[in-house]
Order: structure tokens, then C-alpha cells, then sequence
């Protein structure tokens, strides 16, 4: 047992005695006669157990608190000075195209963290309806195999038409155990399903235009300090994670009463 270890232990241990010295006193106690300690211990260890399950769960809530007030001053820092994500280029969008709200979206189509962000973000669209819109963007990780091909057949698809390419991205979200199992081949039979010419999509997909858009997303999601997914920008202001909908409520009306 180290110095600071024993120190906590005698702190829980000085709990349980109920006696008051010093902790310069109580360390010097220790070091001199460690079998105070575990003499404590031995006669009171339910209360020993007690301490010490208070003393952890005392340190993760003031860990939280402080987490949460760095979160709030972060996210009024980017409220007065937004992030600034690319939406100028031609991009398949979700919802209105002239929506006051734009939600940029990092993601990658095998993580199932991202599973959960789609539906939030469904729920987001159908709360807020025209008020809403969102851009799907590209960070697939190293480790799933699946999450590049999958960026590349929806990019691929939105060339032949918006609205195939959002269907080939629900189709994935809400089957992702399907494209487990089935691998690429459940790439294909998702672009069967929305109609794709499946000639063209394999010809656009070699297309190295297709690979620099996806490229482009990851470095601009790495600008933002987004390396895990997913990730969300709601008019300059971040989302790191599959947060639920109340925490994108707050952004969003926040923004709105602007």
C-alpha cells in the first residue's frame, strides 16, 4: 500500500472511529502502525464499505458537476462564436431546404452508437418538422469495415436522386444486424430496394470524387474535435455523441427564441 492509498484508507478508517486528529497526525499514525488502520477495519467493515462506497460516489458527482459546468461554458462559447461547417456544397439534405436550424451530422453506418443518434434525430425532425434540416456527413472509423463502403454507395446514390440516398441511409440504420451478417452484399440488396441503377452506382463509386467528399467530411469533423461518432454541429453549436433529445431540444429552441 502506498502513502496516498493509506491515506484514504485512514481517512475512511478515522470515519468509522469518529476521532479528529490532523491529517499530518493521522499519516504520521499510519506510517509509524499500519495495523490501526486494518484493526478498524476489521471491527466495523460494513461501515468501512459504507465510507469508502460514499467517498467514491461523493467524488464521481462532483466529477459530474464539473464536466457539466465545462459543457455549459463550451457550449456558450460556440453560441456566441459558432462553429462553421461547410454547407455551401451540393449536399443531399434531410427536411426543408431553407430551414432555420441545420444540423451538420458526422457519422459512420456500422456504429451502432450512430443507430441511436439516427433515431434521435428522427425524433428531432418530426418534433420540429420545417424548422429543421440535415446534413449527413462521413466519419466512418478504422474499425468497421463496412462504415467506407457504406459512405461510398450513399454518395454514390445521391446521384441519382436525393431521395435515394436517404432511403439507402434508413434502410441501413434500421437494419444495421442485417449489414452485420450480410456484409456488402446487404449494401447491395439496400440499393436494389431504393431503386438505384445499379450500373451507374458501380461506376460512381470508382468515381475518385466520390472518396475526396468523404475525405472532406473526416478532415472537417477532426477541425471540430470530433474523432468519435457520432458527432453533430446544430447552427454552430457541437454535440459530441449520441446524446438523447432533450439535450438537442435545448440547442435547438435556444437557438429558435434568438
Amino acid at each position: 500500500m502506498n502513502q496516498h492509498q493509506a491515506l484514504i484508507v485512514g481517512l475512511a478508517a478515522l470515519a468509522i472511529s469518529a476521532c479528529a486528529p490532523s491529517a499530518s497526525q493521522l499519516k504520521k499514525a499510519i506510517e509509524a502502525d499500519p495495523s490501526i488502520v486494518f484493526g478498524a477495519i476489521e471491527k466495523h467493515p460494513d461501515k468501512f464499505i459504507e465510507v469508502v462506497n460514499k467517498a467514491a460516489q461523493d467524488a464521481q458527482k462532483k466529477s459530474q458537476e464539473r464536466a457539466q459546468e465545462d459543457e455549459a461554458k463550451s457550449r456558450d462559447t460556440e453560441f456566441a462564436n459558432p462553429l462553421k461547417p461547410d454547407i455551401e456544397t451540393p449536399r443531399v439534405i434531410f427536411g426543408k431546404v431553407d430551414a432555420p436550424i441545420t444540423i451538420v451530422e458526422y457519422s459512420d453506418f456500422e456504429c451502432p452508437f450512430c443507430s441511436r443518434g439516427y433515431s434521435t434525430v428522427k425524433q428531432v425532425m418530426e418534433e420540429y418538422k420545417d424548422q429543421v434540416r440535415v446534413i449527413f456527413k462521413h466519419l466512418p472509423l478504422d474499425f468497421h469495415p463496412l462504415a467506407l463502403p457504406a459512405a461510398k454507395y450513399y454518395e454514390a446514390l445521391a446521384r441519382q436522386g436525393a431521395g435515394k440516398s436517404e432511403k439507402f441511409h434508413d434502410l441501413i440504420f434500421q437494419n444495421q444486424g442485417e449489414l452485420k451478417t450480410k456484409k456488402e452484399a446487404f449494401l447491395k440488396e439496400s440499393a436494389k430496394k431504393v431503386g438505384a441503377d445499379m450500373a451507374k452506382l458501380a461506376k460512381d463509386m470508382e468515381d475518385p470524387k466520390i472518396m475526396e467528399q468523404i475525405t472532406k467530411d473526416m478532415e472537417e469533423a477532426k477541425k471540430f474535435n470530433i474523432s468519435g461518432t457520432p458527432g453533430f454541429i446544430i447552427n454552430g453549436v457541437s454535440l459530441r455523441g449520441a446524446y438523447p433529445f432533450p439535450e438537442f431540444k435545448a440547442i435547438i429552441d435556444r437557438h429558435l427564441k434568438k
